[in-house]
């Protein structure tokens, strides 16, 4: 009777160590599932970027009316004195001062001209200088031919008329501005130009030599008739720096 519980013993425990076994595979085989790499989803490439690129468009940059562009003025800087013999008189200080503009500026020698009033005439490249060639008392004439001739060859461009000359009423060698309307306080040649041009529009700039203590015409008129010395010439021909300047601000319309 015992043999029969012992195969029905065996028999569960088969069953048992089968199932064991079953359950054993199965929990290995979900324990390597979760243990073993798991692939990688594909990599998808990167979507290629089709816009393309718009060119920058440049705006054009406003450009500056060249008509309406403030341009120099052109000048004609008259010298009004004496011939010879007295070029080297205070008188003539307007003569000297231009002489030394011109070297100064490097400008073409004077050359005596018929249709500008036969005066002496240098062209420069802002700058046409012209100096009388008459006496100072009637110099007037001849610095209105010369200022319409120099009209005349202008060719539109705008133009000024200076008139460059000694001044009693300023110290040696001083230079001042002033309208050709004023006063000429008794300067025969600015009389004359008065005389000869009414009504012209310009610019005188003054060269100073001092005057005499006394204010008796007849002195007066050998203190600027004489000779100047070497300092008296020296102040006179320093003055072309300040008589520059002050026709650069004319031509700049200052």
């Amino acid at each position: 009777m015992s043999q029969p519980r012992e195969l029905s013993l065996k028999a569960n425990l088969n069953s048992l160590s089968l199932g064991n076994t079953k359950s054993t595979r199965k929990k290995k085989t979900r324990r390597q599932r979760r243990e073993s790499p798991q692939p990688f989803p594909p990599v998808r490439p990167k979507e290629e970027h089709n816009e393309k690129i718009q060119p920058t468009t440049s705006i054009p940059l406003p450009i500056e009316d060249l008509s309406q562009m403030s341009s120099s003025i052109r000048l004609l800087v008259c010298s009004i004195g004496n011939p010879a013999p007295y070029t080297n008189t205070l008188h003539s200080a307007g003569h000297l001062a231009l002489s030394a503009l011109r070297s100064g500026l490097q400008y073409p020698n004077f050359s005596k001209s018929g249709a500008h009033g036969n005066g002496l005439i240098s062209h420069g490249s802002e700058l046409t200088l012209w100096q009388s060639n008459s006496l100072m008392n009637i110099s007037g004439a001849c610095v209105s031919q010369a200022w319409r001739r120099f009209q005349a060859e202008s060719s539109g461009e705008e133009t000024k008329l200076v008139v460059v000359h000694d001044e009693l009423e300023l110290g040696l060698g001083d230079v001042k501005v002033r309208d050709g309307g004023a006063s000429a306080k008794g300067h025969n040649g600015l009389k004359n130009i008065k005389k000869c041009m009414s009504g012209t529009r310009y610019t005188r700039i003054g060269v100073g030599i001092g005057r005499p203590e006394s204010r008796e015409p007849d002195v007066v008129a050998r203190y600027v008739l004489r000779k100047m010395n070497g300092v008296e010439r020296a102040k006179i021909e320093g003055a072309w720096l300040r008589v520059e300047e002050e026709l650069r601000k004319i031509q700049e319309g200052l």
